[in-house]
């Protein structure tokens, strides 16, 4: 009996993190639960296809990123825009101990950076800051080098700090009228 027999029994655990997963790759509800919705019947009616080296989260989340890139393929095909994210989100996704209105608005700076990466970049992100995975876990579910999960997350790591270095420098500059 492997892991594929198991999977019934084991997917309900592993939805939250695969929720919380689809939701950022999505940027919405909707798309998400459809995006979830469709990997676990893959998963479900595939599970020979998982190997007994693999763990069921990383594959579950390899599934998931693949549907998500033919759906992003398929968009852009039929000249759909990519989804924005939707502000009221927010509160579905903010670390509910957080209080302050400044650690919210700080929240939501860090949210909008993320989203703004280039998708391998934002994927990686998701992946190893997020969802927590290991760069080696990561370079499985995506298929890549463990090099390539390092490069892009220094990029995406190196884009949002200068993103917030140009908010610092703007905001830390003497206003004329002083």
């Amino acid at each position: 009996m492997g892991a594929e027999d198991d999977l019934p029994q084991l997917l309900p655990d592993l939805l939250p993190r695969l929720w919380a997963f689809s939701l950022r790759l999505c940027g919405n509800q909707h798309d998400a639960e459809d995006l979830l919705q469709r990997a676990c019947l893959r998963a479900l009616e595939r599970p020979d296809q998982l190997r007994p080296d693999t763990a069921p989260l990383s594959w579950m989340f390899s599934i998931i990123h693949s549907i998500w890139i033919n759906e992003l393929r398929a968009r852009k095909i039929r000249s759909q825009g990519r989804v924005d994210w939707d502000d009221a989100l927010l509160d579905t996704v903010a670390d509910p101990t957080t209080r302050t209105p400044e650690q919210d608005m700080m929240n939501g700076q860090i949210i909008e950076a993320v989203e703004r990466l280039p998708e391998a970049q934002r994927t990686v992100m998701l992946l190893v800051a997020v969802v927590g995975l290991s760069y080696g876990e990561a370079a499985e579910v995506l298929g890549v080098p463990i090099g390539t999960i390092m490069s892009r997350l220094s990029r995406a790591r190196q884009t949002i700090g200068a993103r917030f270095s140009e908010h610092d420098c703007v905001s830390d500059k003497p206003s004329n009228g002083s």
